[in-house]
């Protein structure tokens, strides 16, 4: 049975990074027909695309009368994309994560802004429908905001010609079938690693941060990396961005209408929320500085990271 177990886990392994890596060129194709900055497609079509397993797994648990679950799961995938997942990308990219846009250096105020919306909106111990209500606003503001003016969202591709409708029906048609292996591939991680979890005696209570918050994040995770092993900075940082706003607004808030979140324990987040709003401090201080991350400020992530795994492990 274990032997079963890993290889499910390599070959979903397997299978997620083959897929990013088919999505990063489609995307780039899509792009260029619709005449879009990449930044706005990674954030509209791929961050929404890999964000349906936090919507999956928040419905669930709001049907099931058990929405805390879903805060879990957006607070740990939110430290962990706002730390890990940035510094290794600066890593593969070759010259440091740029960020001089003007849309993405507004993106990351606002992206900073709404990872840490949701623990403020808790502070009284639940997110009521009301604050639902809010946290989907904040959406709809953002996506406002970025086709308010042309120059947010469009571009001008040069070089290679335009893209034929042919061609971006076959790039769709690659973006579905990419995005459906993703997610059958992050199911079967999270699968064979709650099978570790249980085999190996490991608490319950560190499942939904790291488990079912990794594991929701993992095409994202993937798609980002591949993307940054490409120098595509721009689709990287629209899907990044665009999966932390997605989680913490339209996913959150869809959670609080269906059943509100109320948080029992808000002690067993207290450091979670300590870390989330180091990692999200610290990551809008190195975007905005240079307008680019580099490998410096990605090690000071990575320690934000192992520091946070070591402060759960010691004071659970």
């Amino acid at each position: 049975m274990i032997f079963i177990y890993i290889l499910v886990f390599v070959i979903s392994c397997l299978l997620l990074t083959l897929s990013s890596s088919l999505l990063v060129g489609a995307l780039l194709k899509i792009a260029k027909f619709l005449g879009w900055k990449e930044f706005v497609v990674g954030f509209l079509m791929m961050a929404v695309a890999t964000s349906l397993p936090n919507l999956f797994i928040g419905i669930i648990s709001a049907i099931d009368k058990v929405p805390e679950l879903s805060f879990g799961d957006v607070m740990g995938a939110n430290i962990f994309d706002l730390s890990l997942v940035v510094a290794i990308s600066v890593f593969i990219s070759r010259m440091g994560l740029s960020a001089k846009s003007r849309i993405v250096q507004g993106s990351a105020i606002f992206t900073v802004a709404i990872a840490i919306l949701p623990i403020i909106l808790a502070l009284d111990g639940i997110i009521s429908r009301s604050d639902g209500l809010i946290l989907i606003s904040a959406f709809i503001f953002y996506i406002f905001w970025i086709f308010s003016k042309r120059e947010r969202f469009e571009k001008i591709y040069d070089g290679d010609g335009k893209i034929s409708f042919k061609v971006f029906f076959k790039n769709f048609g690659i973006f579905l079938l990419s995005v459906l292996l993703m997610l059958v591939a992050a199911k079967g991680l999270v699968e064979s690693s709650l099978f570790f979890v249980k085999t190996f005696n490991i608490p319950i209570g560190l499942v939904g941060m790291f488990i079912i918050g990794i594991g929701s994040s993992l095409p994202e995770t993937f798609f980002t990396l591949q993307a940054a092993k490409k120098s595509q900075d721009w689709l990287l940082l629209g899907n990044l961005m665009g999966g932390i706003i997605i989680v913490a607004t339209l996913v959150l808030g869809t959670v609080a209408l269906i059943h509100p979140i109320e948080i029992i324990n808000f002690s067993s987040y207290f450091i979670a929320r300590i870390f989330l709003i180091i990692a999200a401090i610290s990551f809008l201080i190195f975007i905005r500085t240079q307008e680019k991350i580099i490998k410096k400020e990605a090690v000071i992530l990575i320690l934000i990271y192992l520091a946070f795994i070591a402060s759960v492990i010691l004071f659970r």
